[in-house]
């Protein structure tokens, strides 16, 4: 494990299905999360994106390997997931509208992230509208459901329940996906706020290498399950060495140095 490495992967093998149905989706990925960066990991549909964040977060189990947070091992043959990982260590989905229960209020959604056997909105009212507020939604939002609020909205609620927990990394997966152009940018701008006042450390998982340019200290690049590039982000989108990162690059509108300002071509 790197020195500064708050999560460290390491040959990392991960198999899901059994028997002829079996498939190995992930093949000796390694890649480091230093504190307070934010790594991005980039890749066509099918790369393994989504599995290494559902390895991370104790949902697939490895087959060979380890991941460490901490410098304590909580994924990989024989070992035990630390128990505090699982608060210390956040989800943010894809889709917050399927992650949300319809049937609570955003205020309930976020208690229950507290304390999940005793989800007393009353006891954590402060708490839960500090969370909000720090996603730029008012307190008005707490006794509202889910179905109430616009998509890039919604995606706030999901980031403030992952939070409101104060972790110390934040998994975010696909998380502007399903939003337009511009509330892309307002999520983006937000994560950026965020670590600037919270020292947030993230695992970005995205297609868009608009995104990782703009936010990302460092990047990784999938390809078919394996590492095929990872470095600064700057340099491997200036200068990219592997001929699939050259593609994945040369496929961005305008070209490196592409942002979400620029003008479409």
């Amino acid at each position: 494990m790197s020195i500064d490495a708050l999560l460290t992967v390491r040959d990392l093998h991960v198999t899901l299905g059994h028997g002829a149905r079996a498939a190995t989706v992930l093949t000796d990925v390694s890649l480091d999360i230093p504190k307070g960066a934010i790594v991005g990991l980039v890749g066509e549909s099918g790369s393994g994106k989504s599995t290494l964040a559902k390895t991370i977060m104790g949902i697939h189990r490895a087959q060979a390997g380890a991941i460490e947070f901490q410098g304590e091992t909580i994924a990989g043959p024989g070992s035990r997931p630390r128990r505090s990982a699982n608060r210390a260590i956040q989800l943010v989905p894809q889709d917050p509208y399927s992650s949300l229960d319809p049937r609570r209020t955003v205020g309930q959604t976020l208690a229950e992230a507290i304390d999940p056997r005793r989800a007393r909105l009353a006891a954590h009212r402060d708490a839960v509208v500090a969370a909000l507020e720090a996603v730029a939604l008012d307190d008005t939002a707490v006794d509202r459901y889910p179905h109430e609020f616009s998509g890039g909205q919604r995606q706030r609620i999901a980031i403030a329940r992952a939070l409101i927990t104060e972790p110390e990394l934040i998994v975010a997966d696909e998380i502007t996906s399903a939003l337009d152009v511009s509330t892309q940018a307002e999520i983006i701008d937000l994560l950026i706020r965020l670590r600037e006042d919270k020292g947030l450390t993230m695992l970005f998982i995205t297609h868009n290498l608009a995104l990782v340019e703009r936010l990302c200290d460092q990047v990784a690049v999938l390809l078919h399950g394996r590492v095929a590039e990872s470095g600064p982000a700057s340099q491997v989108l200036a200068s990219p060495a592997s001929d699939y990162t050259r593609q994945l690059v040369a496929s961005v509108p305008g070209g490196p140095g592409f942002t979400l300002e620029s003008p479409a071509p």
